[in-house]
């Protein structure tokens, strides 16, 4: 049996009198490879800092019997670990100041500095954001013969579904383990919710039934009281075998009112069973107003694209057709970021519809100001009504009180999700999205797919999440060597 390598028992931590997580019981053994999934805020990263020791808690045993190097989401790389040369080489970092990196470059270099030293145990925070298919790859491949105990948070499906054999889900500060990578996880909670849908069936129909027998019952008992009632003084007054009877008759109207009360009670007693929430299908259908009636709003011919000195395309032609997902793929530094700003400036080369109009989703570009509720912002800018809007942010999950929380007070997460309900609720045709699923928890993600289905415009959009372009793209291109190769679709 493997050796236990750190045991948590009855963890409880809390933040301004709020339960940010509770752990009754987790182990992690020595060759395990777990991944952490859960949405934005439910208490990954606290978990992951109170394993590595950064987060003591409150309540609570921890047995650590090894040393775990740790790969913080959002810390720039350090300047005092020299990392191995031949891992800087295969990971492409450049040589140069940190602070003259670029998001993928910090994190190639965060990486080669994690890696460098051998650490019993590893845990590493959205290692994937920033990162383009090469260093994925890389990624994957170093990860899949690490010899020692693995915990990754995650929400790139395909790197999960490839390094982890167990998935702990986070909700709402508990932890739950399922044994199996990320499709195995979905796979048991598919199964769980029909489960779970089978007996809130059972529970609504013995329910029913136990109502049904008990209003019953009353009308039994309330026949005997009004037989009794409608018995006159004369008749009351009647031989001894005559009370008798009626003496019989309201033991008998007791009994049946207690008997429905007794069903009444069973009701309240049967464990409720809620129903599964079905997944409802947003549309986004156009408006008149911004339909475009070009079959190819956006066409290039022999583009010649350059950032500064680099040259990034050359000669490159193509024709994006209306109504599509399109998605452009290629390494770090490819020129795909580029070639989407030089299109929402409609740069010399391409023939761009006049009826094009423009939504815009950037790397940087989800930071919101202002003193006006998330509600007000998207009724501003939006043609749809406000049930359509509610549904909207809720599939993003913005409920009840999150719609009248004002935008400059939102995280970074929410920011980005609001933007993306803005962008899909807009009065737009064409919808540009870059990275939109950098800082995304899987739930999210997968809403964001849905919108993309249902989504009537054209959409062009960049992204290194492989299973994202799986479900998304209708066409697919790539910039491999100043070429934008058509890949399919």
């Amino acid at each position: 049996m493997e050796r236990l390598v750190l045991e948590l028992k009855d963890i409880e931590v809390s933040y301004l009198d709020k339960t940010i997580l509770n752990v009754d019981q987790l182990r992690i053994h020595q060759f395990d490879r777990i991944g952490i999934v859960g949405t934005n805020g439910s208490g990954k990263s606290t978990l992951l800092k109170v394993i590595h020791g950064q987060v003591t808690p409150e309540i609570g045993t921890i047995n650590r019997q090894i040393d775990f190097g740790y790969f913080k989401q959002k810390e720039a790389p350090s300047l005092d670990h020299q990392p191995d040369y031949k891992l800087l080489g295969q990971l492409n970092v450049p040589d140069r100041s940190t602070h003259e990196m670029s998001g993928g470059e910090q994190t190639r270099l965060k990486l080669a500095q994690l890696l460098t030293d051998y650490h019993e145990g590893l845990l590493i925070d959205e290692p994937t954001t920033h990162l383009d298919a090469t260093g994925i790859d890389f990624l994957v491949e170093n990860l899949t013969y690490y010899y020692g105990a693995l915990v990754l948070v995650s929400h790139d499906r395909y790197v999960l579904d490839r390094l982890v054999t167990k998935i702990w889900e986070v909700q709402n500060g508990c932890v739950k383990e399922y044994t199996g990578n990320y499709s195995d996880y979905q796979m048991t909670k598919k199964l769980e919710q029909s489960r779970q849908q089978e007996q809130h069936e059972r529970y609504v129909k013995e329910k029913q039934r136990l109502l049904a027998a008990a209003e019953e019952k009353m009308k039994k008992a309330s026949k005997i009281n009004q037989a009794n009632e409608s018995m006159s003084k004369r008749q009351a007054r009647a031989t001894a075998n005559r009370m008798f009877m009626t003496k019989q008759k309201d033991t008998s109207q007791k009994s049946v009112e207690k008997a429905a009360k007794a069903l009444e009670k069973r009701v309240e007693q049967l464990e409720r069973i809620d129903a599964v929430q079905e997944e409802r299908a947003v549309h986004f259908p156009q408006s008149e107003a911004v339909q475009l009636h070009n079959r190819f709003p956006i066409m290039a011919d022999r583009l010649t694209l350059n950032a500064g000195d680099k040259m990034l395309l050359e000669e490159a032609s193509f024709q994006f057709p209306s109504g599509k997902t399109i998605a452009i793929n290629g390494a770090n530094g490819s020129g795909k970021s580029t070639l989407l700003h030089y299109i929402l400036q409609k740069g010399e080369g391409l023939t761009v519809s006049p009826k094009a109009s423009f939504g815009v989703y950037q790397q940087l570009g989800y930071q919101l100001d202002g003193d006006k509720t998330m509600l007000d912002l998207i009724k501003r800018n939006s043609e749809y009504d406000e049930g359509k809007i509610r549904a909207v942010l809720h599939e993003m999950n913005f409920t009840g009180n999150d719609l009248i929380k004002k935008v400059c007070q939102l995280s970074g997460g929410e920011a980005i999700r609001l933007k993306l309900c803005e962008l899909f609720l807009g009065s737009y045709n064409i919808l540009i999205l870059d990275e939109p699923t950098n800082f995304l928890d899987l739930g999210s993600i997968q809403a964001l797919e849905a919108f993309l289905k249902h989504y009537e415009g054209t959409v062009l959009l960049v992204s290194h999440d492989r299973e994202f372009i799986k479900k998304t793209a209708d066409v697919v291109y790539e910039i491999k060597e100043k070429k934008l190769v058509h890949i399919e679709g």
